[in-house]
């Protein structure tokens, strides 16, 4: 009687936030017809996206054990093909499917064999591989191998997109005993491997800041690999020199509570900036158990250099991304990137024929009612005051643009449109002190261009001089009245000396 093979193993893969189970049993019957030595086969391979949640057993697309074989192909609707996913099989030589003997060692082959370690446990036991046929999926997510001889194949997923999990390797023979006629042979196998893609975002919250110091928020989302054990787990956070460092935090989007030290630890880099935040194996266990959710991890900076910062974050979703090149097939999910911006504007002091000036001071503010009131002046670099150079400017530096706030453009109208106010403080000599704010825009061209604002300064009272308040007007006024005492003196002095006579 023909020796039975019998294995049973369970594949995780990972496509975007979701992973499945695929597991196969390879169980010829007792009572079949020999296998045909002679005749070949072949492995067609079905990759789909896993569904969010684990396989329920029984019902719609859940399929699971025998799935991937020799039965009737599985319910597949409403399951997402996934082409662009290389495949790679290997037979394993000199075990001979046409015998008892050899469906033997493939049953002693597979109580050894490592998913983690495929190849090093094959040949442990005693077995080399043949050479590797490549086979890439199509639109549809097959991948068809053909012509193959009787034996057992090692087929190992070679080739696949950043953030995904990859199939575990796994062996399947050819041919298999049909499940739906026991004395039958299926030659031309079907496997259904599946996948869950781990997406990622991120986000920056500037809309409330205003000026170089104030703390700005990235926060990045990750999906959570649909997987019964997640072997790594991490999100890392390259940081632009402009900006500095200043905490990370990391939380489950459905509330379930995690806590650094205890499911993640927080690891800042300072030579690089860069800020990592690695789930340990507790940490893991509750993402698998939560799989269903998302991580999120908010970093905190601020902005200590004016520019148009974009900021970029890596989401590892299992041990093998970590040693991956970011970009590169199986490595970390890249997120798009987010901007901040930053900028200054320059003014010139002028008197009325455009003359620069030197000696006024002003104020900023961010709305036109602290500005009247003279109320919450901005200050930067610990200054709310700030005086204009012995050549007329004053360029005042730290500022968010007026037109973009959270990560996007924004409008005039917006809430989150900033126009900011100048007051002067302080009028040149001889001049008088501007009436009214005068608002500005921080941009791109404020930033780059030279002199964006020039502030005219009127001559004191008009350019007219008041005789009461000063002048030329004033003096003569003084100096005729010195001239009626004087002579209102003398005019005593003579009526005095005519009384005496």
């Amino acid at each position: 009687m023909r020796k039975k093979f019998e294995r049973t193993r369970t594949v995780t893969t990972a496509i975007a936030g979701a992973v499945l189970a695929m597991s196969f049993s390879v169980a010829p019957a007792s009572a079949a017809p020999v296998v045909d030595a002679g005749q070949t086969g072949s492995i067609t391979i079905h990759k789909f996206e896993k569904p969010p949640r684990p396989p329920i057993n029984g019902g719609g697309n859940n399929f699971g054990a025998g799935d991937a074989v020799a039965m009737a192909a599985p319910d597949t609707s409403g399951l997402t093909p996934l082409g662009g996913i290389e495949f790679t099989i290997q037979q394993v030589n000199t075990i001979d499917l046409s015998t008892n003997a050899g469906w033997d060692a493939a049953h002693n082959l597979s109580s050894v064999f490592a998913p983690a370690d495929p190849e090093g446990s094959i040949t442990g036991a005693g077995y080399t591989l043949g050479a590797g046929q490549a086979q890439t999926t199509a639109a549809d997510g097959t991948a068809a191998f053909a012509n193959l001889p009787v034996g057992l194949y090692l087929v190992t997923e070679t080739n696949y997109p950043a953030g995904v999990t990859p199939a575990a390797p796994f062996l399947v023979s050819v041919p298999l005993t049909d499940p739906d006629n026991q004395d039958n042979w299926i030659y031309d196998v079907h496997v259904y491997p599946k996948n869950s893609i781990a997406g990622a975002e991120k986000t920056v919250t500037d809309a409330p800041d205003v000026k170089l110091g104030d703390q700005i928020d990235f926060t990045i989302t990750g999906d959570i690999p649909n997987e019964a054990v997640i072997d790594g787990y991490k999100i890392v956070d390259a940081l632009d020199p402009k900006l500095s460092y200043g905490g990370a935090t990391a939380t489950l989007v459905d509330g379930t509570v995690i806590t650094e030290g205890t499911h993640y630890n927080v690891v800042f880099d300072a030579a690089s900036n860069t800020v990592s935040i690695v789930f340990t194996e507790a940490g893991r266990d509750v993402l698998a158990a939560r799989n269903a959710t998302r991580v999120q991890v908010v970093v905190s900076t601020t902005v200590n250099t004016i520019g148009e910062i974009e900021n970029e974050a890596l989401v590892y979703p299992n041990l093998g991304s970590f040693t991956t090149v970011a970009g590169g097939p199986g490595g970390p999910v890249v997120t798009p990137p987010v901007v901040t911006k930053w900028g200054e504007m320059t003014l010139e002091k002028v008197n009325e024929n455009g003359t620069a000036l030197a000696g006024a001071s002003f104020s900023v503010y961010t709305n036109e009612a602290d500005a009247l009131a003279g109320t919450n002046p901005v200050a930067l670099n610990g200054q709310s005051v700030f005086t204009v150079a012995a050549d007329g400017t004053l360029t005042i530096s730290g500022l968010r643009y007026s037109d973009w706030a959270d990560g996007a453009a924004v409008a005039p109208g917006s809430a989150d449109y900033r126009t900011y106010y100048l007051v002067e403080t302080t009028a040149p000599a001889g001049y008088e002190l501007l009436a009214e704010p005068i608002s500005f825009l921080i941009n791109s061209a404020s930033t780059t261009v030279g002199v964006d604002l020039s502030v005219k300064n009127i001559p004191s009272n008009g350019g007219f001089e008041l005789p009461l308040t000063g002048g030329v007007g004033t003096g003569l006024l003084y100096a005729a009245g010195a001239l009626l005492v004087v002579g209102a003196g003398l005019l005593f002095v003579r009526n005095r000396r005519n009384t005496r006579n």
